[in-house]
């Protein structure tokens, strides 16, 4: 260090010059910026988890996610549905013989008489699997009505345990509170 007084060196840590008696002023140390990344403005000192990159908003986060996975859903509601009613019908409507099962046989029709609602169980399905594959492309695409038609279609979902339930928690969590309509309508695509 240097005495401001008399300009001799003088040895570091001593409040007062030995040569002069002046007391020694330590200079400030000037702020040292991170090697990397912005310096976070005035008053984030006190929050330690400030990060560089800014924020996404939290639908813009999960938009992308939930759309494929409402494509997905609709996709294996489809699949499943085909598989149901393919094995339903094949059990019940096939010429097994007159043996097969309970002596019933290929001339005495349907043994069953709930299955005259097949085609009401089989459309409900197709039109469920079809709502969820337009709610995950209209996400997906960013359309305005995207969200609401979301939220409808995962409100149906939450009976299908375990796949349509948890699709449907999460799909509730992400878009149905009043900031993820704001947050969704700064993003729709109006084209």
């Amino acid at each position: 260090m240097v005495c401001q007084a008399c300009g001799r060196d003088v040895e570091n840590g001593g409040r007062f010059c030995p040569h002069c008696g002046a007391a020694m002023v330590v200079p400030p140390v000037p702020p040292v910026a991170p090697a990397s990344g912005p310096v976070p403005p005035a008053g984030y000192a006190a929050y330690p988890t400030y990060s560089p990159f800014p924020a996404v908003p939290r639908v813009a986060r999960h938009l992308q996610t939930l759309g494929t996975l409402w494509c997905v859903y609709g996709a294996y509601r489809v699949i499943t549905g085909l598989a149901g009613f393919f094995f339903v019908r094949a059990m019940t409507w096939h010429r097994f013989g007159s043996d097969w099962p309970f002596g019933w046989g290929a001339h005495h029709g349907p043994p069953w008489p709930w299955m005259a609602l097949m085609p009401v169980i089989v459309t409900a399905a197709v039109v469920m699997a079809a709502l969820a594959l337009f709610a995950g492309l209209s996400l997906l695409n960013r359309r305005p009505y995207g969200r609401m038609l979301a939220i409808i279609v995962a409100i149906l979902a939450l009976v299908k345990f375990p796949f349509g339930t948890a699709l449907g928690i999460y799909t509730l969590w992400a878009l149905a509170p009043a900031s993820s309509a704001m947050e969704y309508e700064a993003i729709a695509d109006r084209s």
